[in-house]
């Protein structure tokens, strides 16, 4: 599902479901899920199996993945990597950091935000107007949810480059329902411009609905 979003060099690896037989956490990631109910220890589990068999493919044996700041992955010298984890899916990719700057994907039920007050946070009223455009003319796309998972893949994207937090009011993302792409504008660039010599102010995605779910992802070349 995601190797159609993000191609080669990028390396990915997913699951619709939490194998009865998954491998063993490492002691360190263990210790993150000692206390946590079932659900939360499979999908953890489940999640850094994709991680490590993506990591496999680029040619590197099994390590811990464990949260650094803010709870972004940390990866071995040299990869750059994101998952992802929802209701009936978990994903990663990861890329050599010679290929790739950056990475960001989220997968999300594919079905509208929960109430309006999310819809709020979640969008800025500059896209207001092409969501109730798209609402009426593609129906079949919950694109309140399109909005909330792009620009999760914002962040993932950006938080690695910059170390600092982004909030969705500070992402005005732009959708092409016919190309299946989006933009991002980011409304305080100067970060993203510094960790990356004037060379990006925003990022440009790609997304998918398929099998009850809305995927979305953002790769830059290095």
């Amino acid at each position: 599902m995601i190797g159609t979003l993000l191609p080669l060099p990028i390396e990915t690896a997913e699951a619709f479901a939490d194998p009865a037989d998954a491998p063993a956490l490492f002691p360190e990631e263990e210790a993150l899920v000692a206390k946590a109910v079932e659900k939360r220890r499979r999908e953890f589990t489940t999640v850094r199996n994709c991680a490590r068999t993506a990591l496999g493919r680029l040619g590197f044996g099994p390590v811990a993945i464990v949260p650094g700041q803010r709870g972004a992955p940390q990866w071995p010298s040299g990869v750059i990597g994101s998952m992802t984890h929802c209701a009936g899916y978990r994903a990663a990719a990861v890329a050599r950091a010679t290929d790739v700057l950056t990475i960001g994907l989220d997968a999300e039920p594919h079905e509208p935000l929960p109430n309006g007050g999310v819809r709020e946070l979640v969008t800025r009223p500059e896209e207001q107007g092409w969501l109730t455009r798209l609402a009426a003319e593609r129906p079949e796309v919950c694109w309140d949810r399109l909005v909330f998972s792009a620009k999760e893949s914002v962040y993932k994207a950006w938080f690695p480059l910059t170390r600092q937090w982004l909030d969705f009011q500070d992402a005005i993302l732009e959708v092409d329902a016919d190309a299946k792409t989006f933009r991002a504008t980011i409304l305080t660039p100067e970060p993203l411009r510094a960790a990356t010599g004037g060379r990006l102010s925003g990022f440009e995605g790609r997304w998918l609905v398929r099998d009850g779910l809305v995927v979305t992802a953002i790769a830059v070349d290095a």
